[in-house]
């Protein structure tokens, strides 16, 4: 047990920012769930509505606050960190074999009429176990085996969301790599990250034979810039004339000969290095370019050999447009845009919006509900919005750095991390800025599942910073 010191209240900025987000929620449920006549305000049209759907999951994430906040001792998050963990990653399993599809997804379970997301819950017990985890082994990072438990402790969960199939959910882990950065894990491995998430994009947009080729001169132009000055130049040279013909022969389908010049140049230039002792350079380059070429096949393979032909459009629409047409997978985000375009400076008012009353934007109460924010409060309300995010991204982040243990510290991040992939990835999608993954936007989207889960997320970190002066 700790040493008790005077408790702090609750951090007022933080429940200020939750209860403004939750308040925000409820106002555009409102508003999409209005029907174009106006509402009928008797009981059965109420509780049938979005916003009488969402408000028990509200009452219910209130009590849960006040347990949290009244009840539960703060080392009981600790202890059970690992349990609650194991918890989740059992009702994962469970859910594929006992869940309800809906849209095409094994990810719910559905109880006297209402539905459960057991990934929700997971990204609590996993930001948890995380901090458990970082708590005990944060200053080796450094070393291969405690990176690997790390990487396996957010693994596990994505993996069985993404079996659900739920993707998107599955998406959402990569954000603890942020608490283990701040705990010590090399920039160099972040950089070999998105490294390879570039590599797997233009894997799609590209064949890999260019991709190989644009990838062996970049390469070749790291290689040679570390010669000696003496040489540099000539070196330089004959690779920008290598290059212009490479260039020229791709254009007339020449590219496998082109490919073979700059693997010799490529193979040439490794050897010069390697006498003059400089492996750790050959070695990176090498290998980037055999991991390179390895992660662009296997994106160029997955996407037109393993996934679905709306699979396929999903991403398309993030990334080629030009190739769909408006009435197909463009529609919601096309629609989605104009609902934002069409709220101006100020805003149409809450229900009053043309695009979002009349339904226009498909799934506008749970992934698109940030579309029904600009339509209804126009720019200002939506930067409002934004940034009570971003606030509330920076009081975790305050509340993170001033904690004695390293346990809510991590844990911090681990929310604040979750926090941030969530509201990029959906007002990005709502704006064609990110492809159309289905996550909610924390607080606002309906979705009960997901209220409780923040909430409880939020709930628990302000009753561990209350007790940040215990030693």
């Amino acid at each position: 047990m700790s040493l008790s010191v005077k408790k702090t209240r609750n951090d007022l900025p933080t429940v200020v920012l939750y209860i403004f987000l939750v308040f925000a929620g409820m106002l555009m449920l409102y508003s999409v769930g209005r029907p174009p006549e106006g509402y009928n305000w008797d009981i059965t049209t109420i509780l049938a509505s979005p916003l009488g759907k969402q408000i028990p999951w509200a009452l219910i994430s209130l009590v849960a606050w006040f347990v949290i906040n009244h009840f539960i001792d703060r080392d009981f998050w600790l202890i059970g960190s690992y349990p609650i963990y194991g918890v989740t990653l059992f009702l994962l399993i469970l859910v594929l074999l006992v869940g309800k599809d809906i849209n095409n997804a094994r990810s719910w379970f559905s109880i006297a009429g209402y539905t459960f997301q057991p990934s929700e819950l997971a990204k609590f017990g996993t930001a948890l176990a995380m901090a458990a985890f970082l708590s005990q082994w944060s200053e080796k990072l450094n070393q291969l085996g405690s990176i690997g438990s790390a990487l396996l402790i957010m693994g596990l969960p994505a993996v069985f969301i993404i079996l659900q199939p739920d993707p998107g959910s599955g998406l959402v882990f990569i954000s603890f790599l942020l608490v283990m950065y701040r705990e010590g894990l090399s920039p160099l491995i972040l950089i070999f990250g998105g490294f390879s998430a570039l590599m797997f994009i233009l894997g799609i947009l590209q064949p890999p034979a260019l991709l190989a080729g644009v990838l062996l001169g970049a390469l070749l132009l790291i290689l040679a810039v570390s010669v000696p000055r003496r040489m540099r130049w000539w070196v330089l040279g004959t690779l920008s004339t290598l290059a212009g013909a490479a260039y020229l022969h791709f254009a007339h389908g020449l590219g496998w000969q082109i490919l073979a010049a700059l693997g010799s140049a490529f193979v040439a230039l490794s050897a010069y290095h390697l006498l003059r002792r400089n492996g750790q350079l050959v070695l990176l380059t090498s290998g980037a370019l055999i991991w390179g070429i390895l992660i662009a096949s296997a994106a160029n393979f997955t996407f037109y050999n393993v996934l679905r032909q709306h699979q396929q459009d999903r991403i398309d629409a993030w990334l080629r447009p030009d190739r769909l047409t408006e009435r197909g997978a463009l529609y919601n985000i096309t629609q989605s845009k104009l609902a934002i375009a069409a709220g101006g400076i100020s805003g149409k008012g809450l229900g009053e919006g043309t695009i979002t009353k009349y339904d226009y934007v498909p799934e506008q109460e749970t992934d698109f509900i940030f579309s029904a924010v600009g339509e209804a409060e126009g720019l200002l309300g939506s930067a409002m919005v934004i940034l009570a995010f971003l606030a509330l991204l920076w009081r975790i982040s305050i509340i993170g750095e001033r904690q004695k243990r390293t346990f809510v510290r991590a844990y911090a991040y681990g929310i604040a991390g979750i926090i941030f992939i969530h509201v990029l990835v959906n007002i990005g999608m709502t704006m064609g800025l990110m492809p159309v993954i289905g996550i909610p936007l924390p607080f606002l989207s309906k979705g009960g599942s997901s209220l409780l889960s923040f909430t409880i997320m939020i709930a628990v970190l302000l009753k561990l910073d209350r007790h940040r002066g215990d030693v």
